[in-house]
């Protein structure tokens, strides 16, 4: 069957989605690694976590603003490369700060999450707009998933006895490889973009509308008795008597007849966030180790947690066109709370107990460990407790290197519970949040002030995201596991109320008449 060429430009410019996934989420196999070698504080630890998501706000503050100014392909084609700086920055990084740094310059490429879906948008057709956003959005949790089994696969590799692996430094620089690996799709997405067309829009934005009618023409090459002229006139008329320019479009954020959508796109970005799905994503093998499992079996979890998300986002792309996206949300964000609820709940129940036979398992991988004998008598009731008598008698970085093995030793508690409150979690958010958020934000926005709009709901949606997954560690160490997840769950229940409450259903709409219907 051939591919139609909008779904072919979707698919080539949603491989971004995949890198972006893969980046976020890779750092999750390598923080054990990480903290040993550069003797990382909890703080630290979640600054290299967070680096990029500092670098996404920088960047989204101009990227729509860039995207307006140069097209939606031309920015794009240099996001790639930052991509691809990254990567290798990263891989070969030499100090806490060089990796920092190279995570950071990673993060400025983030602003692919809008700038994609805003192109994605622009070409294409109303009936299916909001499965082929949807399709970045489906490319993210699949390079999610795909970090996740990288990350398993390389583990379980590196333990393994193969010359092969030895010769190569697999065994040794296992975090490196890890970090490497995003190389390969960075570079031939910085290749493939090079054969997509300018957005039509962006080009009758511009008063190029001879190219604007040719690039129609090639998208719908089927549509041979189609007036495509009367497609740039009524996208002219939507820009009738509007001033483009830079500070006109900042003006009109603060007018009354983009008020509501701009509220709107302030809650939606809010709540994706603060309902801690980066937190989830970004330190999934963490997570699972907290509920004593292991650290093999805490990755293979988080694998399983990849394919939760691929298989409900591909449930939310088959429905969002059908259902709507206010129907997604609310299921979404109700199943959202209550399996945060479930993780507070199973982590409120666990004990930590070691004894002189866990301790003596431990001493053969670190005979350090063996201070671990002064506690052995106490039964903890919290995690942070526990925690913090180990770190007080081994030191924080022999405890974050066997944090995996101490944890299964010690915890006592029903460890399923928390993978379905995970799991569940991970499927509310992949069937709602994750796919409708962006939908939305390249659809509720006019013509003329889309990419600064987005650029300014999506720089609230990158803060929120940043303080999340920044202060994590440390909610982890001080909260603990309980508290944190039931703040979560509350957060999503306020969200819940909000959308129910205030948001609009855009299903069906051309993208001018869902600006004419949300400024009246």
């Amino acid at each position: 069957m051939k591919i139609s060429p909008v779904v072919l430009y979707t698919i080539i410019v949603s491989l971004g989605g995949f890198i972006f996934g893969f980046d976020a989420s890779v750092i999750s196999g390598t923080l054990n690694y990480i903290v040993a070698e550069f003797n990382l504080s909890s703080i630290e630890q979640g600054l290299v976590v967070s680096a990029p998501t500092l670098g996404a706000i920088i960047a989204t503050v101009t990227a729509g603003v860039l995207a307006d100014r140069f097209g939606r392909r031309n920015l794009l084609i240099a996001i790639a490369l930052l991509y691809l700086l990254s990567a290798f920055a990263s891989a070969f990084s030499t100090s806490y700060w060089m990796l920092v740094s190279a995570r950071f310059i990673g993060g400025l490429a983030f602003c692919s999450l809008m700038i994609a879906p805003m192109y994605i948008a622009e070409i294409s057709q109303p009936k299916q707009r909001g499965k082929l956003v949807s399709i970045n959005q489906l490319n993210i949790v699949i390079g999610f998933s795909a970090a996740y089994f990288a990350n398993y696969y390389v583990l379980e590799l590196s333990q393994s006895a193969a010359t092969w692996v030895t010769a190569i430094g697999l065994d040794t620089h296992t975090w490196r490889w890890m970090l490497g690996l995003e190389i390969l799709p960075a570079l031939a997405w910085f290749v493939l973009l090079f054969y997509i067309p300018r957005s039509p829009r962006w080009l009758a934005l511009k008063g190029q509308d001879e190219e604007a009618v040719e690039v129609l023409k090639k998208l719908n090459p089927n549509e041979t008795a189609h007036n495509y002229q009367d497609d740039i006139n009524e996208i002219k008329q939507s820009l009738k008597n509007k001033d483009t320019s830079l500070l006109a479009s900042i003006k009109f954020l603060f007018n009354s007849k983009i008020r509501f959508a701009i509220t709107i796109g302030i809650i939606v970005g809010i709540a994706q966030q603060i309902t801690g799905i980066n937190a989830i994503f970004f330190y999934a093998p963490s997570i699972f180790e907290q509920s004593g499992v292991g650290t093999n079996a805490a990755f293979a979890q988080a694998v399983l947690v990849g394919v939760i998300n691929v298989l409900f986002t591909i449930a939310a792309m088959m429905l969002i066109d059908k259902l709507g996206r206010k129907p997604l949300l609310t299921i979404g964000l109700a199943g959202v709370a209550l399996s945060m609820a479930l993780c507070a709940y199973g982590f409120s129940q666990a004990t930590y107990k070691l004894s002189s036979q866990d301790i003596e398992q431990l001493e053969l991988k670190e005979p350090l460990l063996t201070q671990l004998h002064a506690i052995e008598p106490e039964t903890y009731q919290s995690d942070v407790e526990f925690k913090q008598a180990a770190i007080k008698l081994v030191g924080q970085q022999i405890f974050s290197t066997h944090q995996g093995d101490i944890l299964k030793l010690a915890a006592t508690m029903n460890a399923t519970i928390i993978l379905l409150g995970i799991l569940g979690f991970v499927a509310s958010f992949a069937f709602s949040l994750g796919p409708v958020m962006w939908v939305m934000f390249s659809e509720i926005f006019p013509n003329h002030v889309r990419g600064i709009a987005i650029s300014f709901v999506s720089v609230i949606n990158s803060i929120v995201s940043f303080t999340v997954t920044f202060v994590f560690p440390w909610e982890l160490e001080v909260l603990g596991s309980a508290v944190t997840f039931l703040i979560y769950g509350v957060c999503a229940l306020v969200s819940l109320v909000l959308v129910i409450k205030l948001f609009p259903e855009t299903k069906g709409k051309s993208l001018e008449e869902i600006e004419a219907e949300m400024m009246r």
